[in-house]
C-alpha cells in the first residue's frame, strides 16, 4: 500500500519538532555556566539553583561526575532539596549507592527517590536495607523508602510495599524493625506486627500484610 503524502509530511514535521525541542534543551543547558553552578552548590544556594530551572539538572550531574566525594555529597544534597526528576541525576547518583564513604552514601540513598521513580531505585534501596553489612546504611535506606519516594505513582508503590512486606520476615531483627517502620509511614498501618514476637505470630501478621497488598492491587 502506498503511503499517503500527508502522512509522510506529518511524520517529518513531528520529527523536526522533536529535534528542535532537543536542540533547545541542549542550548539551554549549555547556556548555564558550570563554574557558577559549582559556586552555588558550595554555598548551598538552593533558591539560586532553583531559579535556573530544570535545565540546571544535567549541568549538576556533569559536575557531580567530575567531583571528589565531598563535592558529590553537597551536590546530592542539592538534588535532594530541589526534588526534581532527572534521568541524568539518577544515573550519576546510583553509581555511588554502594560507596563506602558514609556521608556520600547517606545523601545518595536519600536523594535517589527525589530525582527518579525508576524501578531500579526502589530495588537498590530495598537491597541495601536488607543486605548491606553496615546497620547505619540499612537504616537510612529504610528511611529513604519510607519518606523520599516522592515521584512514585500508586501502581509503582506495589513493588515498594511488596519488598517491605517481604523484609518483615528477615532473620535480622533490625531489618524487621525498620521495614515495619517504613510500612507504617507509607500506609499508616502496622497490622499488629511486632518485630520481636515469636516467629509464628510474625508469620500470621505477614499473611495479613500480604492479603492487604492483594486488596490494594485489586483497587488500582
Amino acid at each position: 500500500m502506498r503511503t499517503q503524502p500527508w502522512t509522510s509530511r506529518s511524520c517529518i514535521a513531528l520529527l523536526a519538532l522533536l529535534l528542535w525541542n532537543l536542540v533547545l534543551k541542549l542550548d539551554a543547558s549549555a547556556a548555564i555556566d558550570l563554574n557558577s553552578v559549582q559556586t552555588m552548590v558550595a554555598a548551598g544556594k538552593i533558591a539560586e539553583l532553583k531559579a535556573l530551572g530544570r535545565d540546571v539538572l544535567p549541568v549538576m550531574a556533569r559536575l557531580y561526575e567530575a567531583s571528589d566525594p565531598a563535592q558529590r555529597t553537597r551536590i546530592a544534597q542539592m538534588f535532594y532539596a530541589l526534588g526534581w526528576k532527572s534521568d541524568e541525576a539518577k544515573r550519576a547518583l546510583i553509581k555511588d549507592v554502594h560507596t563506602p564513604n558514609q556521608q556520600l552514601r547517606l545523601e545518595v540513598q536519600w536523594a535517589l527517590g527525589r530525582v527518579s521513580n525508576d524501578a531500579d531505585v526502589v530495588e537498590v534501596l530495598l537491597n541495601n536495607m536488607q543486605h548491606d553489612g553496615n546497620p547505619l546504611f540499612r537504616d537510612k535506606a529504610a528511611c529513604a523508602l519510607a519518606s523520599d519516594q516522592i515521584h512514585l505513582k500508586e501502581r509503582q508503590k506495589v513493588r515498594l510495599y511488596a519488598g517491605l512486606i517481604q523484609a518483615l520476615g528477615d532473620p535480622k531483627p533490625d531489618v524487621r524493625h525498620i521495614a515495619m517502620l517504613a510500612l507504617q509511614i507509607q500506609t499508616g498501618q502496622t497490622k499488629g506486627f511486632n518485630p520481636g514476637a515469636p516467629i509464628a505470630e510474625r508469620d500470621a501478621r505477614i499473611r495479613e500484610w500480604k492479603q492487604w497488598l492483594e486488596e490494594y492491587k485489586s483497587n488500582l
